[in-house]
Protein backbone atom coordinates (compact mmCIF):
# COMPACT_ATOMS: atom_id res chain seq x y z
CA UNK A 1 0.00 0.00 0.00
CA UNK A 2 1.63 3.06 -0.76
CA UNK A 3 1.47 6.29 1.82
CA UNK A 4 0.77 9.69 1.35
CA UNK A 5 4.00 11.49 1.90
CA UNK A 6 2.84 15.05 2.93
CA UNK A 7 0.99 17.90 0.07
CA UNK A 8 1.70 18.00 -3.76
CA UNK A 9 4.50 20.29 -4.70
CA UNK A 10 5.02 23.78 -3.39
CA UNK A 11 1.87 25.12 -3.90
CA UNK A 12 0.08 23.17 -1.65
CA UNK A 13 -2.41 21.91 -3.83
CA UNK A 14 -4.29 18.54 -3.08
CA UNK A 15 -7.14 17.30 -5.69
CA UNK A 16 -9.01 13.97 -4.75
CA UNK A 17 -12.45 12.16 -4.15
CA UNK A 18 -14.41 13.09 -1.32
CA UNK A 19 -15.30 10.51 1.08
CA UNK A 20 -18.49 12.06 3.80
CA UNK A 21 -19.16 11.48 7.39
CA UNK A 22 -21.28 13.08 9.61
CA UNK A 23 -20.87 15.00 12.99
CA UNK A 24 -18.82 13.33 16.16
CA UNK A 25 -17.34 10.78 14.35
CA UNK A 26 -15.01 9.34 17.03
CA UNK A 27 -11.23 7.87 17.01
CA UNK A 28 -13.26 4.61 17.69
CA UNK A 29 -15.26 4.86 14.45
CA UNK A 30 -12.05 6.34 12.86
CA UNK A 31 -9.84 3.10 14.04
CA UNK A 32 -11.85 0.76 16.39
CA UNK A 33 -9.75 -0.05 19.80
CA UNK A 34 -9.28 -3.64 19.42
CA UNK A 35 -6.83 -2.48 16.44
CA UNK A 36 -4.37 -0.73 18.75
CA UNK A 37 -2.38 -3.51 18.97
CA UNK A 38 -0.84 -2.38 14.94
CA UNK A 39 1.84 0.37 15.30
CA UNK A 40 2.42 0.97 11.72
CA UNK A 41 0.52 2.95 9.05
CA UNK A 42 0.65 0.33 6.39
CA UNK A 43 -1.18 -2.32 9.30
CA UNK A 44 -3.93 0.52 10.83
CA UNK A 45 -4.66 1.65 7.71
CA UNK A 46 -5.91 -2.11 7.09
CA UNK A 47 -9.11 -0.73 9.87
CA UNK A 48 -9.42 2.91 8.88
CA UNK A 49 -12.52 4.19 9.43
CA UNK A 50 -13.95 0.86 9.94
CA UNK A 51 -16.09 1.85 12.76
CA UNK A 52 -18.50 3.41 9.96
CA UNK A 53 -17.87 1.35 7.24
CA UNK A 54 -16.31 -2.34 7.38
CA UNK A 55 -15.61 -1.47 3.43
CA UNK A 56 -14.15 1.77 3.79
CA UNK A 57 -10.03 0.45 3.43
CA UNK A 58 -11.17 -1.26 0.37
CA UNK A 59 -13.47 1.49 -1.20
CA UNK A 60 -10.98 4.43 -0.46
CA UNK A 61 -7.99 5.50 -3.20
CA UNK A 62 -4.38 7.25 -2.41
CA UNK A 63 -5.34 10.87 -2.51
CA UNK A 64 -8.71 10.78 -1.46
CA UNK A 65 -10.03 13.18 0.85
CA UNK A 66 -12.48 12.89 4.17
CA UNK A 67 -15.23 15.61 4.91
CA UNK A 68 -16.22 15.31 8.17
CA UNK A 69 -18.97 17.02 10.19
CA UNK A 70 -18.55 18.64 13.63
CA UNK A 71 -16.22 17.32 16.49
CA UNK A 72 -14.61 14.81 14.18
CA UNK A 73 -11.56 12.77 15.81
CA UNK A 74 -13.71 13.44 19.19
CA UNK A 75 -12.76 10.42 21.69
CA UNK A 76 -9.91 9.24 23.54
CA UNK A 77 -6.28 10.11 22.55
CA UNK A 78 -4.67 7.39 19.76
CA UNK A 79 -2.43 8.95 17.12
CA UNK A 80 -3.31 5.78 15.83
CA UNK A 81 -6.68 7.48 14.03
CA UNK A 82 -5.01 10.20 12.01
CA UNK A 83 -2.15 7.18 11.49
CA UNK A 84 -4.28 4.71 9.71
CA UNK A 85 -6.28 7.50 7.40
CA UNK A 86 -2.61 8.44 6.85
CA UNK A 87 -2.03 5.25 5.96
CA UNK A 88 -4.34 4.52 3.64
CA UNK A 89 -3.43 7.24 1.32
CA UNK A 90 -5.81 9.76 2.33
CA UNK A 91 -4.33 12.72 1.38
CA UNK A 92 -6.52 15.41 3.60
CA UNK A 93 -9.25 15.77 6.27
CA UNK A 94 -11.73 18.60 6.26
CA UNK A 95 -14.30 19.23 8.96
CA UNK A 96 -16.91 21.54 9.97
CA UNK A 97 -14.76 21.45 13.03
CA UNK A 98 -12.45 18.67 15.29
CA UNK A 99 -11.57 17.45 18.40
CA UNK A 100 -8.86 19.39 19.58
CA UNK A 101 -6.23 16.33 20.28
CA UNK A 102 -7.42 14.82 16.76
CA UNK A 103 -6.62 17.93 15.78
CA UNK A 104 -3.04 18.15 17.12
CA UNK A 105 -2.31 14.48 16.72
CA UNK A 106 -2.85 14.87 12.64
CA UNK A 107 -0.43 17.35 12.57
CA UNK A 108 1.80 16.23 14.19
CA UNK A 109 1.73 12.93 12.08
CA UNK A 110 1.93 15.33 9.02
CA UNK A 111 -1.50 14.13 7.79
CA UNK A 112 -3.11 18.17 6.63
CA UNK A 113 -6.79 19.30 7.78
CA UNK A 114 -8.98 21.76 7.46
CA UNK A 115 -11.91 23.61 9.28
CA UNK A 116 -14.17 24.66 6.84
CA UNK A 117 -17.42 25.46 8.00
CA UNK A 118 -21.01 24.26 6.24
CA UNK A 119 -18.48 22.15 4.16
CA UNK A 120 -20.91 19.00 4.29
CA UNK A 121 -23.53 21.38 2.84
CA UNK A 122 -21.56 21.64 -0.45
CA UNK A 123 -20.19 18.14 -0.88
CA UNK A 124 -21.62 14.99 -1.73
CA UNK A 125 -20.10 11.63 -1.59
CA UNK A 126 -17.57 11.17 -4.78
CA UNK A 127 -17.27 14.88 -5.29
CA UNK A 128 -13.73 16.43 -6.87
CA UNK A 129 -12.43 18.35 -4.16
CA UNK A 130 -9.64 21.04 -5.24
CA UNK A 131 -7.74 22.46 -2.14
CA UNK A 132 -5.29 25.04 -1.54
CA UNK A 133 -3.85 24.90 1.86
CA UNK A 134 -1.91 28.04 1.34
CA UNK A 135 -4.80 30.46 0.72
CA UNK A 136 -7.66 27.95 2.77
CA UNK A 137 -9.66 27.88 -0.08
CA UNK A 138 -11.82 24.68 -0.77
CA UNK A 139 -12.96 24.46 -4.64
CA UNK A 140 -15.68 21.33 -5.50
CA UNK A 141 -14.65 20.82 -8.87
CA UNK A 142 -17.73 18.82 -9.33
CA UNK A 143 -20.29 21.76 -8.62
CA UNK A 144 -18.00 24.75 -8.95
CA UNK A 145 -18.61 25.92 -5.19
CA UNK A 146 -15.75 27.37 -3.49
CA UNK A 147 -16.01 27.71 0.21
CA UNK A 148 -13.16 29.58 2.43
CA UNK A 149 -11.62 27.24 5.18
CA UNK A 150 -9.45 28.07 8.19
CA UNK A 151 -5.81 28.44 6.99
CA UNK A 152 -3.35 26.65 9.12
CA UNK A 153 -1.25 28.58 11.03
CA UNK A 154 2.60 28.68 9.29
CA UNK A 155 4.34 26.80 11.96
CA UNK A 156 1.69 23.99 11.26
CA UNK A 157 2.29 24.19 7.67
CA UNK A 158 6.23 24.17 8.05
CA UNK A 159 5.34 20.14 10.23
CA UNK A 160 3.43 19.38 7.30
CA UNK A 161 5.71 20.36 5.05
CA UNK A 162 8.75 18.20 6.87
CA UNK A 163 6.12 15.48 7.39
CA UNK A 164 5.14 15.51 10.57
CA UNK A 165 6.48 16.87 14.16
CA UNK A 166 9.40 14.18 14.73
CA UNK A 167 10.80 15.31 11.18
CA UNK A 168 10.58 18.71 11.72
CA UNK A 169 12.58 18.49 15.09
CA UNK A 170 15.10 16.45 13.70
CA UNK A 171 15.50 18.88 10.71
CA UNK A 172 15.77 22.10 13.28
CA UNK A 173 17.97 20.31 15.48
CA UNK A 174 20.51 19.50 12.21
CA UNK A 175 20.22 23.27 11.21
CA UNK A 176 20.84 24.38 15.36
CA UNK A 177 18.10 25.91 15.62
CA UNK A 178 17.05 23.09 18.78
CA UNK A 179 19.35 21.90 21.37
Amino acid sequence: MKRYKGCYGMEWIIEGRAWVFGDNIDTDAILPARYLVYTTEEELARYAMTGVDPEFPRKAREGDIIVGGKNFGSGSSREHAPMGLKGLGISLVVAESFARIFYRNAINIGLPLLECKGIRKHVREGDILRVDLNKGVVKNMTTGVELKAQRLPEFMMEILKDGGLMPYLKKRRLKGKLK
